[in-house]
């Protein structure tokens, strides 16, 4: 495993240098890594490694949304109100709508099976947006009108409303019966995260307050915290509905707004961590990708995606109506909502694995989802913030 984590960070390294001279993201560089370590060409990663490769993705995304958390002030959130809330399904349900529309004739799959590979391709990452978005925000640019805080909290709901999506329409395609109750879980899983998250937070501060300790222990703490959120979202998920990754990211908020001091003194321990973070959660995301897959997949499967991503644009222009957003700044909220990755990696292949007869084009459209828009999504918001946002003033 030693070596394997050598060559990683070795290649990526170097890799993302490249691409950076380039003018181009040095996510690419990430995936490309991922993908030429990867078992489907090279094969040199340590099977450990792989082994542990979904734990090692869901640390970064804590880091990442914790960071974010640090760094979201609720009042700026509230003074965005209606466009964030419609953010978090709107452009979902657009994608998977499109999805059913054009690819039953132009893949030859059933309307439900069009559904399943929606829900799997709509989910927005994370872990490429909030990045951004907080380079964005200690730039102060788009910061006035709220912009970036909206894109960055509203993709972290997304991801749980196209994952309930997706749970109904493969439960449907395996046989089963989907109730009311199943789409009551979106709420109510955002409703239990936000509760936990808020409380676990608020009780932090008063404790951090009261009993002094380095900021490195402080920081371990938030993070166990932090993983303990998303391991009781799989303990009681046959209980009670709870989004997790919420959960983080309302913690990280809630500090912000009652222990201001220590967030600003934590943040940038997270923004080192990440450092290393990343290029583990985009090389072992690359890794996942089969390229047979993608260059099997022929024109059709790259036409169904964009036409897709033109439905999503459509569902985020729908959002941004009736607000103040200049026709520059909600263009850019389209191309920021753009960007697919770590969602893909995790539940593109199961389909396959749970035997329906879409596994196969769902998981190469999943791959191509990801090799088209994460390099396009990051370079259309490092290329577009300075010329479509303002700085505040």
């Amino acid at each position: 495993m030693l070596t394997s984590l050598a060559l990683i960070f070795l290649l990526a390294l170097s890799l993302a240098y490249i691409f950076t001279k380039l003018k181009l993201p040095a996510l690419i560089g990430m995936l490309l890594t991922g993908i030429i370590l990867g078992p489907y060409v090279l094969d040199v990663l340590s099977p450990s490694l792989l082994s542990i490769s979904v734990e090692l993705r869901r640390i970064a995304l804590v880091i990442i949304l914790m960071r974010a958390g640090l760094a979201l002030d609720i009042k700026d959130l509230k003074k965005v109100g209606r466009p964030a809330i419609l953010m978090c399904f709107v452009p979902a349900c657009c994608e998977i709508a499109g999805m059913m529309l054009i690819a039953p004739s132009l893949l030859d799959i059933s309307l439900l099976d069009a559904a399943v590979m929606g829900a799997v391709v709509a989910a927005v990452s994370p872990a490429i947006i909030v990045p951004r978005m907080l380079n964005l925000m200690e730039k102060k640019i788009g910061t006035s009108r709220s912009i970036p805080q909206m894109i960055m909290a509203s993709g972290s709901v997304d991801d749980v409303f196209v994952i309930v999506l997706f749970t109904a329409f493969t439960t449907l395609s395996l046989g089963g019966e989907v109730s009311a109750s199943s789409f009551v879980q979106i709420p109510v899983s955002i409703f239990t995260g936000l509760l936990l998250g808020v409380a676990i937070g608020w009780l932090m501060s008063k404790y951090f307050k009261k009993f002094h300790m380095r900021d490195s222990i402080k920081l371990l703490i938030m993070m166990s915290f932090a993983f303990l959120f998303l391991q009781a979202e799989e303990w009681l998920k046959d209980l009670l509905p709870l989004s997790g990754l919420l959960a983080v990211m309302a913690m990280g908020a809630t500090i912000l707004k009652d222990y201001p001091v220590l967030a600003k003194r934590i943040s940038p321990k997270y923004t080192k961590l990440w450092v290393a973070a990343e290029i583990l959660l985009f090389v072992l995301v690359g890794a996942t990708v089969d390229i047979k897959y993608a260059a099997a997949a022929g024109l059709m499967s790259i036409a169904v995606i964009f036409i897709a991503l033109m439905f999503r644009m459509i569902g985020v222009f729908f959002c941004m109506l009736k607000t103040k957003l200049t026709m520059r700044e909600r263009l850019f909220c389209m191309i920021a909502y753009l960007p697919k990755a770590t969602v893909q990696a995790a539940i593109g292949s199961l389909p396959l694995a749970m035997g329906l007869p879409c596994g196969q084009i769902v998981l190469t459209v999943a791959v191509l989802a990801i090799l088209i828009t994460a390099p396009l999504g990051a370079f259309g918001i490092d290329m577009t913030y300075k010329v479509l946002l303002k700085e505040k003033e």
